[in-house]
Formats: structure tokens, sequence, C-alpha cells
């Protein structure tokens, strides 16, 4: 094995770690060094396919540079953090914890080995962000919809820690302040944890966001409308489409591609799409990138550590609304 190829293991061999396993075994840069999951026939099944060992988590760390851990959320800590003492790089799915106090020992971990710990914001690395991140400025208000049809896969946690996150994550991004007040609302209705949500946030700067997630509706749904003072951008994640709404830059002529808006003299309107990409393996190679190449990296600990501190936030904020709602009768206790 040629000296710049990353032995990497996959800690889970559900869902997404299936898909792991098989973009590590397509990457020239990367070995698919074993599958470790509780369930030993899913990891063989998932090692078949991907031409790899089933191993259990001791093995997988002595065969490893690198772990990704696809596990559910409860064992991120765990698994994340063996992985870590044993100096191995990780990227762990999202979120990167279940608590905070988790995600800072995380970090501190490693830090203090000198690792790469990466977090699964696999958005931070789709065409939608890259298109929608150069076209704004300062965001004053945005607005995020994420509808989803129910599956029982991912319903270990809330519609929060679950979809909702993505869009926190990618919020947090566009907007450069820290977050004042949240203002949630949502209920459990196919799942023992929330499967509905909104949430509503203010910034210390005075923009706000407003997020809705579901994942009980009858058909998927993404969106995002950013409105800025100079700008407006209309993104529908589905279509891989935006619609700019934008000054011209000094007051003068409409850059090439935008038309007049009627009626809005100064602003130009444009249809953007963006192309079908490999967000996965655009996030693999980052992480190879950090660890074989000593690259930035590009979704860190303390990216994984604010989405995480927003989710908890909203689920905060759920619960008080929802005990006010039930002592009030305006929902069923329970």
């Amino acid at each position: 094995m040629p000296e710049s190829m990353l032995r990497i293991g996959i800690a889970g061999a559900g869902h997404f770690g299936r898909y792991h396993a098989l973009k590590v075994a397509a990457s020239s840069r990367a070995k698919l060094s074993g599958i470790f999951d509780p369930d030993q026939e899913r990891a063989k099944t998932v090692g078949w396919e991907a031409g790899a060992e089933a191993l259990d988590f001791a093995a997988l760390l002595d065969a490893s540079d690198a772990v990704i851990i696809a596990a559910p959320a409860k064992a991120h800590y765990e698994l994340a953090t063996r992985a870590l003492h044993a100096g191995k790089h990780v990227l762990v799915e999202k979120p990167i914890a279940a608590t905070l106090a988790q995600a800072d020992e995380m970090a501190a971990v490693a830090t203090e080995r000198g690792l790469v710990l990466q977090v699964g914001h696999l958005e931070r690395f789709s065409g939608a962000y890259r298109a929608m991140a150069g076209r704004i400025g300062a965001p004053l208000y945005i607005e995020a919809t994420r509808m989803a049809p129910f599956k029982p896969r991912g319903t270990d946690v809330s519609v929060i820690l679950d979809l909702m996150i993505h869009d926190l994550d990618l919020v947090l991004a566009l907007i450069d302040s820290e977050i004042e007040s949240v203002d949630a609302v949502g209920a459990p209705v196919a799942s023992p944890h929330e499967d509905i949500s909104n949430a509503r946030l203010r910034f210390r700067n005075g923009a706000v966001a407003t997020i809705t997630a579901s994942r009980i509706s009858p058909r998927t749904e993404r969106r995002m409308r950013i409105f800025a003072q100079d700008s407006y951008i209309a993104a529908d994640f589905a279509a891989r489409t935006l619609t700019v709404i934008a000054r011209a830059p000094g007051g003068g002529a409409l850059p090439p591609g935008q038309q007049p808006v009627a009626g809005v003299a100064g602003f130009g309107i444009e249809d953007v799409a963006w192309a079908e990409h490999d967000s996965l393996a655009a996030e693999h190679a980052a992480f190879v990138a950090s660890v074989l190449d000593g690259a930035p990296v590009l979704v860190d600990a303390a990216v994984g550590r604010r989405a995480l501190a927003a989710a908890l936030a909203v689920g905060e904020s759920m619960r008080a609304s929802r005990t006010q709602m039930t002592a009030s009768g305006l929902i069923r206790a329970g």
C-alpha cells in the first residue's frame, strides 16, 4: 500500500455507514480497513459489499489510521473518544456528541494528541452551500424548511438532531453572530421523540432565522430563503436552483446574466443552477487531506459543538413550550 494511502475503518454498518464504507472503498487515497457493528451479520454484509472484513472495535482500531463513526448518535462519544485515545484520527457523524461536555472532551483529546477531529455536517460540502455562500452579504433574515416522509431510521433522536441540525449548521455558517434567544415548538407524532419542530432564533447582531423541520411529511421538501439589505436568495435544494435578486454594484450596470427587476430600479434577478455534486466524496476528501496533507479541518469540533449547542437550545425551548401548552390545555399530556 502506498504511504499516501490512509487506512480508514468504519464504526457503524447502518444505512449511512454503508455509504461511508463504499465511498472509502472507492477512494484513491484511502483503504477500507474494516467494518465494526454490534450486529455482526450486518457488518459482514456491508463488509462483503465494500470489500473489507467485519471486525470488533479493538481490532478495527488496530487495523486503522483513522475511523469514521457512523453509529447511532448516543454512541458517538464513546466510540470517538476510544479512537482518539488510541491515536486515531476521527470523522464523526453529526451530532458530534449528546452533550456539550462530551463534545468539549473529544475536542480536548484531539488537540492534546494532535489528531484530526472532523464532524460530518455534510451540507458544508454541498453544491448548495457553495452556491449560496458567495452570493449573499450579511443576512438579516433566513427562513429554512426541511420536510421528509417518516422512516424508522434516525428516530433514536428528535427531528432536531436528525434533520433540523443540518439547517441550524447552515444558518450558523451564514450568520456570523452568537445566538441571543430561541423560541421553539414541536411534538412527537410517530416516534418517542419530537418528529416536528419550528424554531425562531434571534442573534446578537439583530439577524433572525426561522427553521422548520418535519419527518412526517407526505413529501420531501428542502428550501431556504435568505434576505440581506441589498440581496435576496431563494434556494430549492431538490431542484438544485437559486433565484438571486441583488442591487447592481455601486448603483451601476447590472452584471452579466442578471435581468432588471420590474418596478425596482437598480436591482437584477438571476436564476442559477448548481451541478450534481458528490458531497460525501468531498467530505471524505477533506478529511483525508487534513490527515495526510495537514490541510485545515473545514468542519472541526468547534463547528460541531456550535451546531449541537443550537440544537440543544431548540430542544430545551421546545420542551418548555410543550409544558406550558399542556398546562394550558392546548395539547394533551404525554
